[in-house]
């Protein structure tokens, strides 16, 4: 179902129950200058619920200790909680094994583990990378680094007038030089859906592994790695209810046990001597030095939260608020949306004529509305659209109607000072 569609048929799904939900969370209790807060920058960071909140609390106070080689409770109780948030991980996303989950400080740190591990193994000169219009700069820049360092090249695949990629030009860009195609699931400036399990057949199809920056993606819907079939896929827990400094890359663990660490330090090492290091198993070989154990334990209960309530279930609520969203600022005269890909998940970037964005997100917080402005870490995205920022409004399982009335309302406040 399309955006459009969804908006044709809004309020007809069975009720989500999104004040029960939103109880939840205690900073959508805030005022901002004595107005509710509407906190639209989901794609930027989401909030995080009690119950998240609770168990790093409990962590903290009743169970902190260093992980792994410790005897003493504390510590094996702390490395009990902290691989037992990397299965929760592992169930979510349905990789094959726990050993394929690594814990990362997030996204980018993910993809760089990958540039460093793999890439600089396995790609040299002459050898293409593929990637798409729609990255954001987390997914380019790596790239770039290892294109100059190595002398590689980066090939892009367009994108069209809507923000969606065209397939056919896409599989022109393989080649026998091709070692490489990292593109993301969702854009985080536009929202549009990648088409990536066709993407990852046809890369495959050629001898080509496959990494998916999925940031924007698995916090609005239902991930499968085996059904992908990619090779790797990273993620943030920040945007995904959980804690700030901990993400993941899931990976073929064919491909792990092949690359070599990033990092080097304590426990990705099975013995050191001055002479030669042996290096630990998947995936404690890319851990090294102590992990970010509180953060890995909350990602875990924000895992638990998202799965209680269901990952189709939230797809649903934030496709309809998108669809009600699109309908009605498709309607304010003066205002461009920005990616009108068939297929989106919840992010709505637009301009209104004659507004800074800037200046958008500056009167809409003063309405207590939250949305993000600027280029989005997408450069690319913009220079495409001819556009040098958007204001964008991106929405979570948590946000309601009466939130999106809100941010409507916000826009003809800010055309109605500029008129």
């Amino acid at each position: 179902m399309t955006v459009m569609e969804t908006a044709r048929t809004v309020r007809s799904v069975p009720a989500f129950p999104v004040e029960r939900i939103r109880a939840d969370f205690p900073i959508l209790k805030l005022e901002i200058d004595g107005k509710p807060l509407v906190y639209l920058d989901n794609a930027a960071s989401s909030q995080m619920p009690q119950q998240v909140i609770d168990r790093m609390v409990r962590y903290q106070t009743t169970q902190h200790a260093n992980v792994n080689r410790g005897v003493h409770y504390l510590s094996e109780t702390a490395t009990s909680a902290y691989e037992e948030a990397r299965g929760k991980v592992q169930r979510f996303i349905n990789a094959r094994e726990d050993r394929e989950v690594i814990f990362t400080s997030g996204t980018t740190d993910a993809i760089n583990l990958v540039m460093h591990g793999y890439g600089w193994k396995f790609i040299g000169a002459g050898d293409e990378i593929v990637l798409t219009t729609l990255e954001h700069h987390s997914n380019i820049v790596p790239w770039q680094m290892l294109a100059e360092a190595k002398g590689a090249k980066i090939r892009v695949a367009p994108i069209n007038d809507a923000g969606e990629l065209v397939l056919d030009d896409y599989e022109k860009l393989f080649n026998a030089h091709t070692k490489l195609v990292a593109m993301m699931h969702v854009s985080n400036a536009l929202g549009t859906i990648n088409p990536v399990k066709r993407m990852i057949a046809i890369a495959h199809s050629h001898g080509v592994p496959v990494l998916i920056d999925g940031a924007q993606a698995v916090p609005h819907m239902k991930v499968d790695v085996q059904d992908l079939d990619c090779d790797f896929y990273a993620f943030s827990g920040h945007k995904l209810c959980g804690p700030t400094g901990i993400g993941i890359l899931y990976g073929k663990a064919a491909l792990l046990e092949r690359m070599s660490p990033f990092k080097g330090g304590g426990d990705m090492i099975l013995s050191v001597t001055f002479e030669k290091t042996t290096y630990n198993t998947i995936p404690h070989k890319f851990e090294a030095g102590t992990p970010p154990i509180a953060a890995a334990i909350g990602l875990g209960a924000a895992v638990d939260y998202l799965s209680a309530i269901g990952m189709d279930a939230i797809a649903a609520h934030e496709l309809e608020l998108l669809g009600c969203a699109t309908a009605q600022i498709s309607r304010l005269r003066g205002v461009r949306i920005i990616g009108t890909a068939a297929k989106k998940a919840s992010v709505l970037s637009f301009a209104v004529d004659g507004v800074h964005p800037h200046d958008v997100g500056t009167l809409l917080n003063q309405e207590g509305i939250a949305v993000r402005t600027g280029h989005h870490c997408a450069q690319p995205v913009m220079q495409r659209f001819h556009v040098p920022a958007t204001s964008r409004a991106s929405f979570a399982f948590y946000n309601s109607m009466a939130e999106v009335d809100a941010l409507v309302a916000g826009i003809r406040t800010v055309q109605k000072v500029f008129a």
